[in-house]
């Protein structure tokens, strides 16, 4: 992701609930082929197919904590959890696991193994925002786009006094982590069978 050269103008919105569908399609197509949804999701066609209807459960929970931030213009979301509620969301896992199965079927169980190992490795304590999503339409990445939306998220966290993880699944992710103050916190989250790895990344409240 580039840096920011000329902020997008407007401020980051809270969509509503029926916007829901339209946010799932864009982090589908953003995320076609980042290297998580290859390694659940092998054939292209069906991966096309699937990810609108894993990525409505995912927008879905983060409404249910009001965690759900737009771009003025549309093109970008971010999804993320406020303090406790990762805690509430595991508490959930009976009722998210049987919806993960029907949303992936035969494809449910490799992303069952990428909650569980996220799971072993996400901080108890103390209570954080957690930035689970952040994606840009195709054709308006490079724009900024998801660098405002990240700020916003940060501010919040700062006046809150809280911390704020994250997982990085990209260079670039990555890189723009650590152009707001994340470091590194542990060791990379290695996915079995030769699969790609999540950074765990961590950043104090300013």
């Amino acid at each position: 992701m580039s840096t920011i050269e000329s902020p997008p103008r407007g401020v980051p919105r809270r969509p509503a609930r029926p916007d829901t569908d339209d946010l799932a399609a864009l982090l589908a197509a953003a995320f076609h082929d980042d290297p998580l949804t290859r390694w659940i999701i092998p054939d292209g066609r069906r991966r096309a197919e699937l990810l609108p209807g894993l990525f409505r459960i995912f927008v879905e929970v983060s409404h249910d904590y009001d965690g759900v931030s737009v771009s003025p213009c549309g093109d970008a979301v971010m999804l993320f959890l406020p303090p406790g509620a990762s805690k509430q969301v595991d508490e959930r896992g009976e009722e998210l696991e049987r919806r993960f199965a029907e949303a992936l079927g035969e494809y449910a169980e490799p992303l069952g193994t990428i909650v569980r190992l996220q799971a072993e490795r996400h901080p108890a304590e103390p209570d954080h925002y957690y930035a689970s999503f952040g994606a840009v339409r195709p054709s308006r990445q490079r724009n900024g786009l998801l660098s405002v939306l990240l700020q916003e998220l940060l501010d919040r966290a700062d006046r809150d006094g809280c911390p704020a993880y994250t997982e990085a699944s990209s260079p670039g992710g990555e890189a723009l982590c650590l152009r707001q103050n994340f470091v590194r916190l542990g060791d990379d989250i290695v996915l079995p069978d030769g699969g790609p790895s999540l950074r765990p990344m961590w950043r104090d409240p300013r």
